[in-house]
């Protein structure tokens, strides 16, 4: 997905990434339009445009005119998800793509990755070790 984006789409993210609430398309032009020429209903095109394509969301602003957006994702997620799509649906693409991601990691960055998978261990434990619940009985009466 992120990386079938053009350059002012990704711009635009980077933006709205970088914002603790919605963006106008105002707000988003103002800041990318500094230092080059480029045109409001361009920004707001785009917008449109990555909101079809689900990349952002908006909603109407309170005074009912105006479009907010913000991103469908947080980065972390958008960048696991190009991840997941770059690596296939093949097990063994996937482990090789696997394989190779991890050689590139710093000492640091692997820790992180044993760390995650030690909680992801804990968590399938213990849900496996809950008891089942109990299906409730229908009484019938005669």
């Amino acid at each position: 997905m992120i990386t079938s984006l053009g350059e002012l789409e990704r711009a635009v993210l980077e933006r709205l990434w970088a914002a603790d609430e919605p963006l106008s398309v105002r707000e988003v032009h103002s800041t990318l339009a500094t230092g080059r020429d480029l045109a409001y209903t361009t920004v707001m095109t785009v917008l449109d445009r990555m909101a079809k394509k689900g990349l952002v969301q908006r909603e109407r602003a309170d005074t009912g005119r105006a479009w907010l957006y913000r991103a469908s994702q947080t980065r972390d997620e958008m960048s696991a998800e190009v991840m997941d799509t770059a690596m296939g649906d093949r097990s063994e693409d996937r482990s090789a793509a696997l394989l190779a991601f991890v050689d590139r990691v710093s000492a640091d960055e692997a820790d992180l990755l044993r760390e995650a998978l030690a909680r992801i261990e804990a968590d399938a434990a213990k849900a496996s070790s809950k008891p089942a619940s109990k299906s409730r009985r229908r009484r019938t009466s005669s």
